[in-house]
């Protein structure tokens, strides 16, 4: 039996996600503002029908491609650089276990994008002191909580770690548990210090990694 060949709204759906990755990849787009943006350019200004809009999983794929066929050159070594940048900040972190998830964990981070990490302690304050008393600047916002609109936003530092960007949403001890539940999908949306290290031990750094030098210090005391 033939295969069906793809409908209107597939193909369109999969050009979209193709745009909205190169956004994401050339410009630093998220997600969500690039599969909006793909669609005007596709589609101008009419409202694009649901079933036409690509969901993150398909714009991922895309943005994989993307960096296999455009950036094999850089994209290994960027991606290597930001893991272990996330691992040592990680490691200074450990007391509130911290977890890496985003780009940087799923492998398709580029250029424009910085660390992301959860931690879990007792109080988003204890997170903050013990940064401000390592003379580390931060900046302070909200983010989503990863269990959905019903729950409160949760406060999130941001800091310089060697001139890479580092956001970590400050999460209560309570939410670890619900963290570690594993996905019906079997996706990997976090890893702790122990996952990264197995992480790097098995990529590699790619063409220029080895121009980089990497500090292995700890935070400013």
């Amino acid at each position: 039996m033939m295969p069906k060949p793809p409908d209107d709204a597939q193909l369109l759906r999969a050009e979209i996600a193709a745009a909205a990755a190169r956004l994401i990849a050339q410009d630093g787009a998220d997600y969500g503002s690039a599969k909006r943006k793909a669609a005007r350019q596709i589609l101008g200004e009419a409202q694009a029908p649901a079933n036409v809009l690509p969901d993150n999983a398909q714009i991922e794929v895309e943005l994989r491609l993307y960096h296999a066929l455009f950036k094999a050159d850089s994209q290994p070594a960027r991606l290597f650089r930001l893991r272990t940048m996330a691992l040592q900040v990680m490691e200074s972190l450990a007391q509130f276990n911290p977890f890496l998830t985003g780009a940087v964990l799923n492998g398709t981070a580029g250029p424009h994008d910085d660390i992301h990490l959860q931690l879990f302690a007792d109080s988003a304050k204890e997170v903050e002191i013990f940064l401000l008393n390592r003379n580390v600047n931060i900046d302070i916002s909200e983010t989503p909580h990863f269990k959905g609109a019903r729950h409160d936003p949760v406060e999130t530092v941001s800091f310089l770690w060697h001139k890479e960007g580092v956001h970590a949403a400050l999460y209560e001890l309570d939410d670890l548990r619900g963290a570690l539940k594993a996905r019906a999908d079997g996706k990997t949306i976090r890893t702790d210090i122990a996952g990264l290290r197995a992480l790097l031990v098995n990529s590699s750094p790619g063409d220029g990694a080895g121009d980089t030098e990497y500090s292995t210090t700890d935070l400013p005391s």
